[in-house]
């Protein structure tokens, strides 16, 4: 059966000399899984680089087929209001090289959920808008918690939640760090499925 559905990039991870597997959010179905042949020109792997948005056509196993089978992806490409800034900024690479190891280690259920999705889409597109992405990722684990029903209180004081004239407060290196450790920590704590992201010593070096 085929199956159209916008899509949100976590990973595309090697599978074989000419396979991957890619791993996304879907709108249509939560967290699925493809299986992806022939990488190239026609299907050029820069389409999935870490929260790249994309619209994926794949053909998934018959219900009562093969449960065991990966959907095959048929076709794929970017969406219209595909972010530009990120491809071009190493701060928002990182930062969305972080985000998605974070999703991927997160939302691992193939579960229909748009709201989830949509704030994840709003989320890249505000930083690609962001002028300054320094304390974005701060923020998105902030408001990824709530999201996930676990929302930070007053219990757990960040410094770069302060605000002054409506904007939030510049960080330290120190200070960013430290807010990075403590919502790190914060997620452990609340996700069974949590791993430390591999990204995390990379993101602090090149913010450092």
């Amino acid at each position: 059966m085929l199956v159209t559905t916008d899509a949100i990039v976590l990973s595309l991870q090697p599978h074989s000399d000419k396979a991957h597997v890619l791993h996304a959010y879907t709108r249509a179905g939560g967290r699925v899984n493809y299986m992806v042949y022939g990488l190239g020109r026609k299907n050029p792997r820069g389409l999935y680089t870490p929260l790249s948005l994309i619209q994926i056509t794949a053909d998934h196993p018959s219900q009562g087929g093969d449960g065991g089978r990966l959907p095959t992806l048929k076709e794929a490409c970017p969406i219209t209001h595909n972010p530009s800034s990120i491809t071009s900024d190493i701060y928002k690479q990182t930062i969305c090289l972080f985000i998605a190891e974070i999703l991927h280690n997160v939302l691992r259920h193939p579960m229909v959920d748009e709201p989830m999705y949509d704030f994840l889409v709003q989320s890249i597109l505000e930083l690609d808008q962001t002028p300054d992405p320094s304390n974005f990722h701060l923020q998105f684990l902030v408001d990824f918690a709530a999201k996930l029903g676990f929302a930070m209180d007053s219990s757990n004081p960040l410094p770069f939640l302060q605000e002054r004239a409506g904007e939030r407060l510049p960080l330290t290196r120190k200070a960013r760090q430290e807010a990075l450790r403590t919502l790190c920590a914060y997620f452990a704590e609340h996700v069974e499925t949590w791993e430390s992201p591999k990204s995390l010593d990379v993101l602090m070096e090149v913010f450092d």
